[in-house]
């Protein structure tokens, strides 16, 4: 009897694909190095939440005529959003999110609550004058906000290109807690208050440069006399915080003006478009 040869089983060359799994999409693959997508972060933006409530907070309080404790929430909001940044950069959570979400509750924080908180306090009596001088703040922040988040990329990171809307609703806040402290009815100083309110909204709208601070390198080491100083400053702050607060951020809402008008005097362009090739960092959209 003829015998025939075995035949050898075939060997499947092609490896057969993975079975498929209601999750095999969400599967990342091996040596698949691109980013994960990014979702909320949740410390960052609880900062930004809390000054979104202080801004809310202030809005309440002036329609319940306790103006004192409508400024101290606005600087307490100011503090807040001043610790969201730091803090995304700190823990590598920036996201664009968070910059969105920072800008809306900067808009509800240091515009419309320093506008309402003007108005009720001293504006009221004016009639179509104060609202329209309220109106006129609450859009320059408006417009102050879009701005920054536009021109971020362009912009010398040493300089805000105009007044900075928390440092603005500061000037607001303070004016008014320190009237409030010394028992002065708001409705005698309509027209100083429409002067702070006009002079406020439309200094965010120009390109003066302000002094930003964010050069200022924390981790060098600095004199003792550099800590001593800073001791003392909130030693002064701590004494009469009403009576301090507003002369200093009236004095920051003069130094734009001072730098404009010495780089005129010098002979030097005002401006402040970056001059390095450096880029910016996209986290101080935060």
């Amino acid at each position: 009897m003829a015998k025939f040869p075995r035949r050898r089983p075939k060997i499947d060359t092609v490896a057969k694909a993975p079975r498929r799994t209601p999750f095999s999409r969400f599967a990342r693959k091996a040596g698949d190095n691109r980013p994960r997508s990014r979702g909320i972060y949740l410390l960052p933006n609880a900062f930004t939440t809390g000054a979104l409530f202080c801004g809310f907070y202030a809005i309440v309080m002036a329609m319940n005529q306790r103006f004192e404790h409508a400024a101290w929430a606005i600087f307490i909001a100011m503090l807040l959003d001043g610790l969201d940044g730091r803090v995304a950069r700190l823990t590598n959570t920036q996201s664009e999110f968070g910059a969105q979400y920072d800008s809306l509750s900067d808009m509800v924080s240091f515009g419309a609550a320093p506008a309402l908180v003007i108005y009720e306090w001293s504006l009221r009596g004016l009639g179509k004058l104060g609202w329209i001088a309220a109106f006129v703040y609450c859009a320059g922040a408006a417009l102050r906000l879009a701005r920054f988040n536009t021109n971020i990329e362009v912009v010398d990171k040493r300089y805000f290109q105009g007044l900075p809307s928390p440092s603005a609703a500061a000037l607001i806040a303070g004016f008014v807690l320190m009237m409030v402290d010394l028992e002065v009815n708001g409705i005698y100083l309509s027209w100083v208050s429409w002067a702070i309110a006009l002079f406020a909204g439309l200094s965010m709208v120009t390109n003066v440069p302000f002094y930003s601070f964010k050069d200022v390198n924390f981790r060098k080491s600095v004199p003792f006399i550099a800590v001593f100083l800073i001791a003392l400053f909130f030693a002064l702050v701590s004494i009469d915080p009403p009576k301090v607060l507003f002369p200093i951020f009236v004095l920051y809402g003069l130094s734009g003006y001072l730098v404009l008008f010495v780089r005129l005097a010098k002979g030097k362009p005002v401006s402040i478009v970056q001059v390095d090739d450096e880029p910016v960092d996209e986290s101080e959209r935060r």
